[in-house]
């Protein structure tokens, strides 16, 4: 099976100087193509600074993280910003311009990919909100919807381009227990249809049960 994510001997830092502040430590992980990783850990861990790494959000310093085959380390803005065009992001707050429709919110996550005619990504982001059930809602305003519909809008979001790897950050944080569940098994089913990669960082130990694996981290290093 492939190898998505190869972290050797990765440290990272915040602030110069006197003022420096290790916050991973010696971290190594590999995850495979098609894997739901888990990542569990109090706040304040390094669990989100991980993430924002390995989606190419900041430029690894130490160590090697090499992501579908590049190494991020020291990248350049240009590297980075390839990296991202094969990732998906969820966030715990979904993200939603309150000025766009729900179609609109979409196609976003469709702008870096200029491979795509408009109406091509018109016809991609309408079939995936219909895939999470809410093609009676293209016209809809973030404001107009339940968290839960919210959250699964975030999703499509995502996954619209069909990125290889998914990354998530809480993204039951702000549900209740049952739509936490539901988006988060809509997350599973969509991302095994399209052989996508999922990274999950969660406190909610109601969702633990879709992993392949759990990690866990503590104070900037990686438990087994």
């Amino acid at each position: 099976m492939e190898t998505v994510v190869l972290i050797e001997n990765l440290n990272h830092y915040f602030g110069s100087g006197k003022l420096q502040k290790q916050v991973l430590f010696d971290i190594n992980l590999e995850i495979k193509a098609g894997e739901i990783i888990i990542m569990t850990g109090p706040s304040g861990s390094g669990k989100t600074t991980l993430l924002t790494l390995i989606g190419g959000l900041r430029s690894a310093m130490s160590g090697s993280l090499r992501v579908l085959g590049r190494e991020l380390r020291d990248a350049s803005a240009r590297q980075l910003t390839q990296v991202r065009r094969s990732n998906g992001y969820i966030f715990q707050a979904h993200n939603l311009h309150g000025s766009l429709t729900t179609l609109q919110n979409v196609k976003m996550g469709l702008e870096m990919h200029n491979n795509l005619s408009y109406s091509q990504m018109q016809t991609r982001s309408q079939e995936i909100l219909e895939t999470v059930g809410l093609g009676s809602r293209l016209n809809y305003y973030p404001d107009d919807l339940s968290g839960g519909q919210k959250q699964r809008v975030a999703i499509a979001r995502a996954l619209v381009s069909r990125p290889k790897i998914v990354l998530a950050d809480e993204p039951t944080a702000a549900l209740d227990s049952k739509s936490g569940k539901d988006v988060v098994n809509l997350m599973q089913k969509l991302a095994k249809e399209q052989g996508a990669t999922i990274l999950l960082v969660t406190h909610d130990n109601r969702i633990l049960d879709i992993a392949d694996r759990i990690v866990n981290m503590e104070d900037g290093s990686l438990k087994s």
